[in-house]
């Protein structure tokens, strides 16, 4: 007379072990999605004249892969971009649920001669939006050309120091470190980077961008 109570049983303990499992697995599912970030920025993210697989994401997609990071980097870089032109496509460039963002703009602004009060006001309305989204940034400086004199060299090169500073964000001080003025590291025009200029952008950054990483929610 006991054996139906204890099929009743067997039965709750069946569904309840079931139920672990699903909830398990889609925890597990979750934990096991990579991590995505969007490379946002100019023609130096984009990858000018080199082919997709030799631009700055895919390269560092390779390398943190190679690393042992699972990541998905996305190309949101656009040649030509002023940090204006960057702010006016953040929010469909950018889509719910990316891990976090490399913001790499301001070079078009400098050479096109614009007040440094500029780019630091769009750069300034980019990091406040973000952060509204709650979207983690990865800051890549730029750096004026010196013959623009020393006026508009500290005015311009400040903003990325200064906005790391306001917003508590990690700081790549100069994204073209070891590549401007290196012609071997160039293209002939001088401005962008090389297929092998790409994988000296991308050797040094590498750390800074695993630690960013390693703080990701």
């Amino acid at each position: 007379m006991a054996i139906i109570p204890l099929l009743r049983q067997a039965r709750r303990s069946v569904a309840l072990g079931a139920l672990i499992v699903l909830i398990f697995g889609h925890q597990m599912a979750a934990y096991a999605k990579p991590l995505t970030l969007v490379a946002f920025g100019d023609s130096l993210t984009a990858g000018y004249l080199l082919p997709q697989d030799q631009g700055f994401p895919a390269v560092l997609e390779r390398e943190l892969k190679a690393r042992g990071h699972d990541v998905v980097v996305i190309n949101g870089g656009v040649s030509g971009d002023t940090t204006a032109d960057g702010l006016a496509r953040l929010d469909w460039t950018i889509p719910d649920g990316v891990s976090g963002v490399i913001l790499e703009l301001g070079a078009n602004d400098m050479l096109r001669g614009l007040d440094p009060v500029i780019p630091r006001s769009n750069l300034h309305e980019i990091l406040v939006r973000l952060q509204a989204r709650k979207i983690p940034v990865l800051l890549m400086g730029m750096k004026a050309q010196r013959n623009f004199g020393p006026d508009y060299v500290g005015a311009f090169d400040s903003i990325y120091p200064d906005l790391a500073h306001e917003f508590s964000l990690p700081l790549y001080e100069f994204f073209l470190n070891g590549v401007a003025g290196n012609p071997s590291l160039s293209l002939q025009d001088g401005l962008h980077p090389n297929a092998a200029g790409v994988q000296k952008i991308v050797s040094l950054t590498a750390p800074l961008i695993e630690d960013f990483l390693a703080k990701l929610p």
